[in-house]
């Protein structure tokens, strides 16, 4: 099996699919990455323009408002794959085996479900605000500048869509490892000791030189 980084890899249709998955969430944390990179131009450019022309950049605090959904919730599903989103790890480190799996399989259920019904609402919240018999396709949008709202509304129900998808597959791992027992399944966050954690650090440099 090959590593990356705590997600164990092999040949069986469950990591080809965690595998297709990947390429989708790491570009949407790319455009997260591009959003947060992208507020510091703006910044630069607001108080630039305050500073010496006494004229700062006109709906900058719009801009950023339609930029946070991307910088806040677009590499959700990326961090839920390698299990470094919040997680309780001082308990789920002390647990072993199905144990440990029963528990991991519970809270990706729960959270499944919390994410479908915000996805759902998420939805129904961009449809509200969505309408192309209006200009601009949009029925609302923000103060100062009037920037549609509805692009910044239909980014949450497609990050919580990709996150459902990396959830299901998480169900499918753990559930999997729960029924046959398995020590190191694939498709899931593996708990790493931090000595572990070094030397996959350690690799991982030792391979981009």
């Amino acid at each position: 099996m090959a590593g990356s980084a705590a997600v164990l890899e092999d040949s069986s249709l469950l990591s080809r699919l965690d595998r297709a998955l990947l390429p989708l969430e790491r570009f949407c944390a790319l455009l997260s990455g591009l959003a947060i990179f992208s507020l510091m131009f703006l910044a630069v450019y607001s108080v630039t323009g305050r500073k010496f022309f006494s004229s700062p950049m006109a709906g900058y605090v719009d801009y950023i408002e339609a930029m946070m959904p991307i910088i806040a919730i677009m590499g959700v599903s990326y961090v839920q794959r390698d299990g470094t989103h919040v997680r309780m790890d001082m308990l789920v480190g002390a647990l072993k085996g199905r144990v440990l799996w029963l528990f991991e399989l519970i809270s990706v259920l729960l959270i499944l479900v919390l994410i479908v019904a915000l996805a759902w609402g998420a939805w129904n919240h961009f449809d509200r605000s969505f309408d192309c018999a209006r200009p601009l396709c949009s029925r609302d949008s923000s103060i100062d500048v009037g920037i549609p709202l509805w692009p910044s509304k239909l980014v949450v129900p497609i990050a919580f869509g990709v996150l459902v998808l990396r959830l299901l597959l998480q169900t499918w791992g753990y559930g999997r490892a729960l029924v046959l027992g398995l020590e190191n399944p694939v498709a899931v966050p593996l708990n790493l000791t931090i000595a572990e954690q070094a030397r996959i650090e350690a690799e991982a440099l030792e391979g981009a030189d």
